[in-house]
């Protein structure tokens, strides 16, 4: 078993507390993404898991086994840093067995899991070479084989791909994805960018400032938002929020956005009837307004102010009050700046929340 458990953990520099109480269970062969801005605490957390920096309060079980105060080589884990940490002076051969080296393994069992790592990254002729001979892509794989080829149950990863470029990183976390598959190992993955979340992660954690503030299915994190936050922090262009204020009509329910009255849809009208007369916020994806080009009764007429064509959509930057929204449309979608266009809001595409905490109603 290689289940982990994160039991309350908080880790603290001074008075700067870096994670706050974090409670995580990934179960047995899960890819989960550990994913925030920079200074959330995700490293930090990683870093606790994998021993490099004990955690002041909680617990840390890796397999039912309590590896709190543990030091690294006795959890039982592999490691693969932003930074290659690979030997300039090593060839590839020699970096990948390393480890296995490390921990006096046979070396005919050494010499087969240095090759069947180096297979699986598609290095087998390169074992030769030396890491000055390689590009950036090339050593990220080398790191990666070294953690293979430890074959822990364990797998940490700490934004292994931020250092390449971007077509590059398209094709790795393509590879990633299917190699991890293939091992089955419990892995935890942190990064910052949302896209590699989404794609790679069997759940996202999304942190802020020490906590995590998410934990699901990236559909569902991207879907329904649990805040404010991990809705402005997912997706690109990120959600659109708007304020409107809800107001009790003598037939029905209605969310003022400026001049113009939605109907929030059955089901979240006895949410929102006890807000009458209060602010809140509409939350819903650049995708999932309806643009329209002719005048409806049920769509509100906006001026469009940026138009960018990006190939398989056009996203329009429009203003509604006070706020900036951004809108996607079908490329053919026939629309120019300074044009007047009527937005639909689709009812069950409309996350509410509430306007002071950004809590989801």
């Amino acid at each position: 078993m290689a289940e982990i458990k994160i039991e309350n953990v908080t880790k603290r520099f001074g008075d700067f507390t870096a994670v706050d109480n974090v409670s995580l269970t990934v179960q047995e062969q899960e890819f989960v993404v550990l994913l925030g801005p920079s200074g959330c605490g995700k490293t930090t957390l990683l870093r606790a898991i994998a021993g490099l920096g004990m955690a002041d309060q909680g617990r840390i079980l890796i397999g039912g086994r309590d590896v709190t105060y543990l030091p690294p080589r006795e959890r039982k884990l592999s490691m693969v840093f932003q930074s290659y940490a690979i030997f300039p002076h090593m060839k590839v051969y020699d970096n990948i067995a390393f480890g296995l080296k490390m921990n006096k393994v046979d070396k005919k069992e050494s010499d087969r899991r240095v090759r069947e790592a180096a297979e699986l990254l598609h290095i087998e002729n390169m074992l030769d070479r030396f890491p000055s001979k390689m590009s950036g892509g090339q050593r990220q794989r080398v790191a990666v084989a070294r953690a293979i080829a430890m074959q822990a149950e364990v797998l940490l990863m700490d934004e292994p791909l931020s250092n390449l470029d971007a077509l590059l990183r398209l094709e790795m976390r393509a590879e990633l994805k299917r190699l991890l598959a293939d091992i089955g190992a419990t892995t935890i993955y942190v990064t910052h960018d949302q896209i590699e979340a989404l794609s790679m992660g069997d759940r996202i954690a999304v942190m802020k400032n020490g906590i995590i503030q998410q934990c699901d299915h990236p559909t569902t994190v991207y879907d329904f938002p649990a805040n404010q936050f991990v809705g402005s922090f997912i997706g690109n262009p990120p959600m659109n929020f708007l304020t409107g204020r809800v107001q009790k009509g003598p037939s029905q329910l209605t969310v003022q956005i400026g001049d113009f009255p939605l109907a929030p849809g059955a089901a979240m009208t006895g949410v929102l009837s006890p807000l009458d007369g209060k602010d809140v916020l509409l939350g819903i994806r650049a995708e999932n307004m309806e643009a329209l080009s002719t005048p409806n009764a049920d769509a509100l007429p906006v001026k469009v102010l940026v138009v960018e064509p990006l190939g398989s959509q056009n996203l329009l930057t429009i203003k509604i009050g006070n706020d900036t929204v951004k809108v996607s449309t079908h490329p053919t979608f026939p629309v120019r700046a300074n044009d007047t266009i009527w937005l639909r809001f689709p009812a069950n595409k409309i996350r509410w929340l509430d306007r002071e905490t950004g809590r989801v109603l």
